[in-house]
């Protein structure tokens, strides 16, 4: 469970360096040369939940905010973290405790500027008819994940505050994104780790039509967030204007998605055509209450500081990050550049 840098992380920092010498690679689409070029990371693959992105490019918002902007596919939190603190991509999306997590071991010159998600989607997938029925049930098995993923940064804060027995015992098991689902339905593993709204991919890649066993950690953890805007911090500070106007250009596209999820859908099959229109609406109408959960009266993306402090102080309680001083709030949320209630 201890952080070390994946042979994943190196082959995506290879990728992109080309990618980045590569003039003929021009997914931000616009081919305007008076647009600044951005390089964006989604959270992970480019599943229904990560939409809003694609929305944001395809209608010109990022145009409109004088942005030619390229989209690539995040492998995991800390490999998105690594990308952009290493400066082989502007922007990406990371679970926020995950976030914290890892700079609370390692200070990355990265900053927070917005949430994508108000509640934590986070959390441990199985089938009925398996060994996994209860969250007491997790010790011992064998748990499919992307190496550096949220699920399995998280796994600990979450085994703790669920009062699993023998939790340590539990063992992650890396395995690619997109293989996930078929190795949870072939009984390779026990169980995934999983974002909630994967929950219908799960169930349509089980032959038996079994239904998902789910076990959030937002059941057991109100106060996390879920994903989170991210840049770094040299530019947050230089060019705070940019970064206001990409975060907007973002939430506008965010908006939108939940606004129409099959429109998003159908945007996001435009650029990936392995998502299934169905598929992708099944998973942002899921998303949806986690952008704006029920009583949420805030503005979209809105980041409070007392709940980042609540969060921290959370995870020095479970051990997760060394005592107070090591990480604050200011180390990790810019404050002046993301949305306010």
């Amino acid at each position: 469970m201890r952080f070390r840098r994946s042979a994943a992380a190196i082959v995506a920092v290879l990728a992109l360096a080309l990618v980045s010498a590569c003039n003929n690679d021009k997914a931000g689409q616009n081919g305007d040369e008076s647009l600044q070029k951005i390089t964006y990371l989604t959270s992970f693959n480019t599943f229904g939940r990560e939409a809003y992105a694609y929305v944001a490019l395809e209608k010109g918002y990022f145009k409109d905010a004088g942005f030619d902007v390229t989209i690539k596919p995040g492998s995991g939190t800390v490999d998105v973290l690594k990308l952009v603190a290493g400066g082989q991509a502007d922007y990406g999306i990371g679970d926020f405790t995950a976030i914290l997590i890892t700079m609370g071991k390692q200070k990355m010159p990265v900053t927070t500027v917005g949430m994508i998600h108000q509640r934590s989607m986070a959390a441990i997938v199985a089938l009925k008819g398996g060994s996994i029925n209860t969250p007491q049930d997790l010790a011992g098995k064998k748990i499919g994940d992307q190496p550096g993923s949220t699920n399995t940064v998280m796994f600990p804060l979450y085994a703790k505050a669920a009062g699993i027995k023998g939790w340590e015992t539990t063992k992650f098991v890396p395995s690619p994104p997109p293989a996930l689902p078929q190795l949870l339905a072939a009984g390779t593993v026990d169980g995934i780790g999983q974002f909630v709204v994967g929950v219908p991919t799960v169930e349509k890649a089980d032959p038996k039509h079994r239904q998902a066993v789910v076990l959030p950690y937002g059941d057991k953890l109100p106060d996390l967030y879920g994903n989170a805007i991210i840049t770094r911090s040299d530019l947050a500070k230089d060019h705070p204007d940019q970064v206001k106007k990409f975060t907007s250009a973002l939430l506008k596209g965010l908006q939108d998605t939940i606004n129409d999820p099959e429109g998003a859908a159908k945007i996001l099959q435009k650029y990936d055509p392995k998502r299934t229109v169905d598929g992708s609406v099944a998973e942002l109408n899921l998303m949806k209450p986690y952008v704006k959960p029920d009583g949420f009266t805030g503005e979209l993306g809105e980041a409070d500081g007392e709940r980042v402090e609540r969060i921290l102080k959370a995870l020095e309680n479970a051990g997760e990050i060394k005592p107070a001083g090591s990480l604050n709030p200011a180390d990790v949320v810019d404050r002046d550049l993301a949305p306010k209630g």
